[in-house]
């Protein structure tokens, strides 16, 4: 049986992105992160997104998920996925996140994401870990750190959004290996 993943395209984010990030907001999405967002609070997330995928000194970049064209589809955009730095036990890293529409799961989109973001964060040369934070109870999430290549480290509390306390795993991926 051959499986086949999903051909994708990250776009840097853009000012034309913010309904995508709206339809990001929906309930079932943001379940393991403390529920949706006010409009202002994901207009404030589109504004970090955009100026984060400007910057250019390696602080991160954050990317629309493009489905490309097949199986008689057009090309559209699917969901979100970024890398930005993090400050975890002390040392300085990237963290790794990502989202798909609900009517894009179970393809293989999220994980084919999440590879081309390792690319890019490799690219960025800057820190040596990349690290992902899913909720223990996220098992779409954590198998998406299986499948880009992630190595389990356990489990750690994490507050997210801050208030708001959540038990996570530490997936964590090496840059510098090949």
């Amino acid at each position: 049986m051959e499986i086949k993943a999903p051909r994708v395209r990250l776009d840097p984010w853009s000012e034309g992105d913010l309904d995508l990030l709206r339809g990001m907001n929906a309930p079932e999405l943001m379940a393991h992160l403390g529920g949706p967002e006010t409009d202002e609070q994901v207009l404030k997330r589109h504004r970090r997104y955009v100026e984060l995928s400007a910057d250019r000194t390696g602080k991160g970049r954050m990317f629309r998920v493009v489905l490309l064209p097949g199986d008689g589809e057009a090309e559209q955009p699917v969901g979100t996925v970024g890398f930005w730095e993090q400050t975890w036990n002390g040392e300085a890293v990237y963290e790794s996140g990502w989202g798909v529409l609900t009517a894009y799961h179970g393809r293989g989109i999220a994980p084919a994401a999440t590879t081309a973001v390792v690319h890019e964060a490799r690219t960025a040369g800057k820190h040596r870990f990349l690290h992902a934070f899913p909720s223990v109870d996220n098992a779409p999430s954590n198998a998406v750190c299986r499948k880009a290549g992630f190595t389990l480290r356990g489990e750690v509390d994490f507050e997210y959004p801050v208030g708001h306390p959540m038990r996570c795993n530490n997936w964590r991926l090496d840059l510098t290996a090949s």
